[in-house]
């Protein structure tokens, strides 16, 4: 009855705004009458009947890389009324948010806090406060993310040397020393959760062989942080970021990051500003409260509602706990696996102690079109699954489980859409 009422109110709107414009562009001695009696309208752009209909959205299962489906408790506290981004409860809000990062990251550090804006944001972060112009930075390559980074540091002026591999492939702690003693970098960057070929890339050992070689070590979890270990400080990571929109399951549009004080030092020491004004950590660390001065000054005005949404998502997560979380992820994600694989499919990653639990990589079906598949679930399933990102477009599909979404009968929903796929989809005899 609501929805119908509320169609009904948008297409007389609509009508009465195409009355208004037509009575604007007529010279009837009526409207020459009206026009003596009011001032003539300024306006010459008439309402856009989309924007006089109500906002309508479908239901999606999403089960790809991210946007993950959000549960009805974050949605519910993404939806309380706003209070002022700088009234004293909103710092404790954010005080909040930056205890449940520490948690979320297993790190002690106090420059913690979550970015106003997607993971880019916090990758730009990064990058735009630790390297100055003319600095050397390592980016190890093997899918989408480290293609990013190299751009962003390449863009701001850095001296961008990378490490390039096949995607889903690994490099080994002997590559990575060998190339941080031959080009001297200031930042070594490493993607533990590449999302675009669902590698979980080994972390071990990494930051020690940075520490030894005066470099910084930064690592993007934005796909795998809650879904598979990670722990900043016991594994030496000097710079870690993560996005909401995947396992931790908040709406896109807010990004924890967290830097230690070998960061700080390198970023607070600085003999230029920051490319970005936006993202300078000077201003950021005392919006946050994290420089020590007794006041926070206004620096931007922060998302509210994202990091309410935020918030209850780290609560989500500090209930569960963290080894709890990393162990559905992977009972749900081998489930995910067999139930692939008794399907005739193939895995791309073929080591499973690679394999990212949150985000999981098929080969391409030999005689597949992988694009009318993807079609055909959208269509008749209402569920998103991806194909390949960045150079790993044309080589896998990609099928993500994670947060509020991973469990197995969503896992089951998965595979009777790729098996019902694999049924109707057309398969070349070639």
């Amino acid at each position: 009855m609501m929805h119908r009422a509320l169609i009904s109110r948008g297409a007389r709107l609509v009508q009465q705004a195409s009355a208004e414009s037509s009575l604007l562009a007529g010279s009837a001695p009526a409207a020459v009458a009206c026009s003596q009696h009011r001032p003539a309208s300024s306006v010459t752009i008439p309402p856009p009947p989309s924007m006089l209909r109500p906002l309508q959205a479908p239901f999606r299962y999403l089960f790809g890389p991210g946007p993950s489906n959000v549960p009805p408790r974050v949605l519910a506290a993404g939806g309380r009324p706003i209070i002022g981004h700088l009234h004293p409860e909103m710092y404790e809000i954010m005080n909040d948010i930056k205890k449940g990062i520490q948690y979320a990251f297993q790190t002690q550090n106090h420059m913690t806090l979550a970015m106003s804006g997607s993971g880019h944001a916090a990758m730009e972060c990064a990058v735009f406060n630790i390297v100055e112009p003319g600095e050397s930075v390592l980016v190890a390559i093997n899918g989408i993310w480290g293609e990013r980074v190299a751009e962003i540091a390449d863009r701001m002026g850095a001296k961008v040397h990378t490490m390039v591999k096949s995607p889903g492939e690994r490099f080994s702690n002997e590559e990575i020393e060998q190339a941080l003693a031959k080009h001297k970098p200031v930042l070594f960057f490493l993607t533990h959760g590449e999302s675009s070929a669902g590698l979980a890339h080994p972390v071990d050992g990494i930051g020690d062989l940075c520490l030894k070689h005066n470099c910084l070590f930064l690592v993007d979890s934005v796909a795998s942080l809650g879904a598979a270990p990670l722990f900043m400080d016991q594994q030496k990571i000097d710079i870690l970021y993560t996005g909401s929109q995947k396992a931790l399951n908040a709406p896109p549009g807010t990004a924890p990051i967290s830097f230690n004080d070998r960061a700080c030092e390198k970023m607070f020491n600085r003999k230029s500003k920051p490319v970005s004004y936006m993202l300078d950590m000077s201003h950021l660390s005392n919006y946050w409260g994290n420089d020590g001065k007794p006041a926070r000054m206004y620096h931007h005005t922060g998302p509210v509602s994202g990091f309410f949404a935020l918030r209850e998502s780290l609560a989500i997560l500090a209930e569960k706990g963290l080894e709890r979380s990393w162990q559905q992820h992977r009972e749900v994600a081998e489930y995910l696996w067999k139930g692939l694989e008794d399907l005739g499919l193939k895995l791309f990653i073929k080591d499973k102690d690679l394999r990212l639990p949150s985000v999981t990589t098929i080969a391409i079906p030999e005689g597949y079109d992988w694009r009318e598949m993807l079609a055909y679930i959208m269509k008749h399933h209402q569920m998103e699954m991806t194909g390949g990102l960045g150079p790993s477009i044309g080589m896998v599909m990609r099928v993500g489980l994670m947060g509020y979404n991973c469990n197995k009968p969503n896992a089951d929903m998965a595979l009777n859409a790729l098996a019902d796929a694999l049924k109707h989809c057309r398969k070349s005899k070639a």
